[in-house]
């Protein structure tokens, strides 16, 4: 089983910046879609952004795009979340996910990773 491992989480002020990494523990990923998902306390786990690892493009949940920003490396070994202007409901357990369909569903990703913290106090 291909595992993926994110990294960059940790606490912020409100307005401030934070990168979120996620690495194939294999060096590849395993599909072409790679995705950022987060879960706060007692809430659903929900899509943030994602993107196709071929070049094809990247999408967000609509309320995040202008403050966040998925990206690849040139290699494609790592793709990244830039998170700006962070704000207290942004605080959450971040996960990336890979899969074969570029979207927000959850449920149509079959390889994640355990998970990195962000929290974001005023």
């Amino acid at each position: 089983q291909v595992q993926l491992v994110e990294s960059g989480g940790g606490s912020v002020q409100v307005g401030g910046s934070l990168r979120l990494s996620c690495v194939a523990a294999t060096d590849r990923f395993p599909n072409r879609c790679v995705a950022w998902f987060r879960q706060a306390p007692g809430k659903e786990r929900e899509g943030v952004a994602v993107i196709s690892t071929s070049g094809g493009g990247s999408w967000y949940a609509d309320p995040l795009q202008g403050r966040f920003t998925i990206s690849q490396d040139n290699a494609k070994t790592t793709v990244y979340l830039q998170m700006n202007s962070l704000r207290p409901e942004d605080t959450a357990i971040y996960y990336c996910a890979a899969g074969s369909r570029c979207n927000l569903n959850p449920k149509t990703f079959n390889v994640w990773g355990q998970g990195t913290q962000v929290t974001v106090s005023s």
